[in-house]
C-alpha cells in the first residue's frame, strides 16, 4: 500500500503501478485535486470511501488517501492489438464484465493462458482487483497474460471493431450453440457475471450472441468454467487443440 496524499502523488509520477486509489469522500484541497488528475491521466480507478474504510486499511496517518500497489502491468488496448496483428497472429481477447470474484478472474486468466488468448480486457470499475488472491487462483497465469484496463468496455468494443475484430457475447440461452459459431476470425468474447449477465450496451454493440448447451435446466455454468469451455472450442476450431493430458 501507498499511504498519504504526497506519497500517492509521487508513486504515480514515478511510474509505480497502482491498482486502485481510495479517497475519503469529503476530502478536498490541491493535493486531492492533483491525485484525481493524475489518476485520470494514468487510468487508475478511484473509490470514494468513508473514513472507517481507510482506518481499517491502515493505522497510520492516511490523510484520506490510500493506494493499492498493482501486481500486474497494464497495456494500452490499441498498442496490444497492433502488436498482435504485426506478429501475424489471429487476435483473441476476453472482455470481462462485472465479474467481482477474484478467484473467478484468476481461473479465467489461467484458461486464457492455456488456450492461447492474447489478453484480458477489464474496465476500471466493476470487476475484481488483480491482487495476490487472483494471482494465486490463476496459478501464476496472470504473470504471463497481457491485461488491458480500459475506461469502459463499450469504448473498448469500438476500438476492437475499428481493428476488424468481431465481438461475441456469451449468454445463457441466446443465439446459436457455441460449437455452431465460426470462431476462426479475429475475435473478442464478452463474459458477464453470473448474477447480472452482460450489460445491455455491450450486448447491443456485439456482433452476435451464443450459448453453451447444457444437459439439464440448471441455472448456468460458473463464469470461469464457461470461459474454459469457450476458449477450448476456439482453440479446437483454430486447429491448435491437442490431446488432453
Amino acid at each position: 500500500m501507498v499511504i498519504g496524499r504526497q506519497p500517492v502523488i509521487e508513486a504515480i509520477r514515478s511510474g509505480k503501478m497502482l491498482e486502485r486509489i481510495f479517497l475519503l469522500r469529503q476530502a478536498k484541497g490541491d493535493p486531492i485535486t492533483r491525485i484525481r488528475e493524475l489518476a485520470a491521466e494514468h487510468r487508475i480507478p478511484i473509490s470514494l470511501v468513508p473514513d472507517a474504510r481507510l482506518d481499517a486499511m491502515s493505522r497510520g496517518n492516511h490523510q484520506g488517501c490510500i493506494a493499492l500497489a498493482g501486481l500486474v502491468s497494464y497495456l494500452d488496448l490499441q498498442d496490444l492489438i497492433s502488436f498482435v496483428q504485426e506478429q501475424g497472429r489471429t487476435p483473441l481477447f476476453l472482455m470481462v464484465d462485472g465479474v467481482t470474484d477474484v478467484r473467478n478472474i484468476g481461473a479465467i486468466a489461467r484458461s486464457a493462458v492455456c488456450c492461447g488468448a492474447d489478453a484480458l480486457i477489464l474496465p476500471q470499475k466493476g470487476v475484481a482487483a488483480l491482487n495476490e488472491e487472483a494471482i494465486k487462483a490463476s496459478a501464476g497465469a496472470l504473470e504471463h497474460l497481457q491485461v488491458c484496463r480500459v475506461e469502459g468496455l463499450v469504448e473498448a468494443a469500438r476500438t476492437l471493431h475499428l481493428n476488424g475484430i468481431r465481438i461475441l457475447a456469451a449468454e445463457k440461452s441466446s443465439g446459436p450453440a457455441l460449437y455452431d459459431c465460426p470462431l476462426k476470425d479475429p475475435l473478442a468474447v464478452i463474459l458477464g457475471s453470473e448474477q447480472l449477465g452482460i450489460q445491455a450496451a455491450l450486448l447491443k454493440i456485439s456482433d452476435g450472441l451464443f450459448h453453451i448447451p447444457m444437459a439439464g435446466d440448471f441455472d448456468s455454468f460458473n463464469v470461469s468454467v464457461a470461459a474454459g469451455i469457450i476458449l477450448y472450442e476456439i482453440q479446437k476450431q483454430r486447429g491448435s487443440a491437442g490431446p488432453l493430458s
